[in-house]
């Protein structure tokens, strides 16, 4: 009976150590990814700051400038994804995330001392696009790298509330942005916010990856030893392979496409042009309200993101999903055409938050539902690459084809596209996943 006993006490004691070094290690790689989402925000956030020392203030093209080299960027992300994803297949997702992060935060204090366009005329907008290509390299990285390594370093039973984090940190980025506007705000005026303050804003996000960069070493590894002393000595061709993708496992890869393809338009959707459209309301003189609506609707998404991915470990990520799904066909055709006029500051908020919640649906367990879709060798590759390819054709465009609707006047074009994009991956998710079934995750022992 004693041997009994001290045995169920160890078991207990291992599953505690274990539920320990998965918080520890899922802290530390959402750090990283905070730092590094805030420097990809921060430029929406500032844009329209910045915007006139990038480019002339006569030129009336500036706003739809700004916003080209925002979708632009993101045709490196797939690009970013199959380097890092490769990488990380073959020599672990510690030096991958590690990689990424310095690349990141060398490029936003780049922009922070690029000079203006009143001093070297076009060059200043080359440089800004420089850094922003290099930056959505980065990115393309850091999403699936970061998604596989938290959803592997997740015990089982607790997979959808650990990797949840994954975005409480992606839009813990956006709420910093904004906190580091509303800061601004109260301190100085908007003239030397537009003169030296967003300089500031970017140079921050440049200084916090030195503390990533030291978090980030100390982590455990999630890919295995062999796995990787396999990939080095040349062993394991099948590791972050491009063909093993494409010929073996391109079935998955296109269920990771379909699964963001609504989701990523929703979010930009939802989280980028919401928030201006806020923004925009109180833009006559009561900046500070528009700041404080969308740095409280977008904390409350942020602590949504865990109550999801606890709900997906009870009832399953399809429900999750299809729930996103319906409320996403149903919803941003309002949203869209609501918020830009609401009347009073709470009905602005309340039209937001509404929004925010059924994107929980898909934004909490997003990470989690791709990764457990591939094998280790090409987890990495095939998030990051399935991600990519969505978000750079659907999410990346969606503030740029919004900007030129609405200066068309052909509003009713982009909500119906953004309507019918959702419903595509609501199909996806009724008739090709699967609640409870067993993942890749389960048969590679993470």
């Amino acid at each position: 009976m004693t041997a009994l006993s001290d045995t169920t006490a160890a078991m207990a004691n291992s599953d505690a150590a274990r539920l320990r070094r998965s918080v520890s290690n899922t802290l530390k790689g959402s750090a990283g990814n905070l730092v590094e989402w805030y420097d990809v925000y921060v430029y929406s956030v500032f844009a329209v700051y910045f915007e006139s020392q990038f480019f002339s203030a006569d030129d009336k093209n500036a706003t739809l400038y700004i916003w080209a080299i925002f979708a632009v960027t993101f045709l490196m992300r797939p690009i970013g994804a199959w380097w890092f994803g490769r990488f990380a297949d073959r020599h672990g997702r510690r030096l991958s995330l590690t990689i990424s992060v310095t690349l990141m935060a060398a490029c936003s204090l780049l922009i922070a001392l690029t000079p203006t366009a009143a001093s070297i005329g076009a060059g200043a907008a080359i440089m800004l696009l420089a850094a922003r290509l290099i930056q959505g390299f980065a990115a393309g990285g850091e999403y699936g790298t970061s998604a596989t390594y938290m959803s592997e370093a997740a015990i089982a039973g607790r997979r959808g509330f650990l990797s949840s984090f994954h975005y409480v940190t992606l839009v813990g980025g956006h709420v910093l942005a904004q906190l580091t506007l509303l800061l601004m705000l109260h301190f100085l005026d908007t003239t030397q916010i537009s003169e030296w303050g967003w300089r500031v804003a970017f140079a921050i996000g440049g200084l916090g990856a030195v503390v990533v960069f030291w978090l980030r070493r100390s982590m455990d590894e999630s890919l295995h030893a062999d796995d990787i002393a396999a990939a080095r000595s040349g062993k394991a061709q099948k590791n972050g392979s491009l063909h093993e993708l494409f010929v073996v496992q391109w079935r998955p890869l296109l269920l990771c496409i379909g699964v963001t393809m609504g989701g990523t338009l929703a979010f930009y959707t939802y989280s980028v042009i919401g928030p201006k459209l806020v923004q925009g309301l109180f833009s006559g003189g009561d900046v500070m309200t528009g700041v404080v609506i969308n740095l409280v609707a977008l904390t409350l998404l942020m602590l949504m993101q865990p109550v999801g991915g606890w709900l997906s470990d009870i009832i399953g990520r399809k429900t999750l999903l299809v729930f996103f799904g319906i409320g996403g066909v149903l919803y941003t055709g309002y949203l869209l055409t609501a918020l830009p006029q609401a009347s009073h500051w709470f009905s602005a908020f309340a039209i937001l938050s509404i929004g925010f919640v059924i994107l929980t649906g898909y934004t909490s367990i997003n990470a989690v539902v791709k990764a457990e879709l591939f094998p280790a060798h090409v987890r990495a590759l095939g998030v990051g690459l399935g991600y990519a390819l969505a978000n750079s054709t659907f999410g990346g465009t969606a503030p740029l084809l919004y900007q030129a609707a609405q200066r068309n006047g052909q509003m009713g074009a982009f909500i119906t596209y953004a309507t019918v994009l959702i419903a595509l991956s609501l199909l996806v998710y009724v008739f090709c996943l699967k609640n409870h079934a067993p993942t890749w995750l389960d048969r590679d022992g993470h």
